[in-house]
C-alpha cells in the first residue's frame, strides 16, 4: 500500500477510517448528525513505537500531483489532487509536483530529524 486518498466529494453517513487499525497514522472521515456531542476527554499517554513515517495532507488551494515509483525508480502511478482532496502517504517512493500554486494542511508523525536523517532520495527514470 503506497497511499490512501479521500476525494473531496466523498461522503459518509457515519465516521469511517480508511487506514488499517494497526497503522501508525489513522486516516478517515468523521461524520455525525446535528446535536452529536462527544464528551470532554483526553487521551491516555501510551508509549507507542513507530518505525515508519506517514504523511497526510489536505489540499486547501491549487493542484498537486503525487507520483509513485518502484524501489528501482520506475514511475507506475500518478494521482492528481485538487482542493478538498486528502491523501495519506503510507509507504514507498513518491514525489510531489505542484501543478498550480498550492497550500496544503500537512500532518506527519514527529519529531522531524531533518531531511538528511528522515529522507532517502531515489533516482527516477
Amino acid at each position: 500500500m503506497f497511499a490512501e486518498v479521500i476525494w473531496a466529494g466523498t461522503t459518509v453517513e457515519k465516521s469511517r477510517f480508511y487506514s488499517d487499525a494497526n497503522s501508525s497514522l489513522q486516516f478517515g472521515l468523521l461524520a455525525h448528525e446535528a446535536g452529536f456531542i462527544e464528551p470532554a476527554h483526553f487521551h491516555h499517554p501510551i508509549d507507542r513505537k513507530i518505525s515508519d513515517l506517514q504523511q497526510m495532507f489536505v489540499v486547501q488551494r491549487g493542484v498537486v500531483a503525487i507520483d509513485f515509483f518502484t524501489s528501482d525508480g520506475e514511475k507506475f502511478r500518478e494521482v492528481i489532487l485538487k482542493v478538498g482532496d486528502a491523501i495519506n502517504l503510507v509507504h514507498g517512493v513518491h514525489a510531489v509536483r505542484v501543478i498550480e500554486d498550492m497550500q496544503c494542511v500537512s500532518v506527519k508523525q514527529g519529531p522531524f530529524f531533518g531531511d538528511k536523517l528522515d529522507k532517502v532520495n531515489v533516482s527516477t527514470k
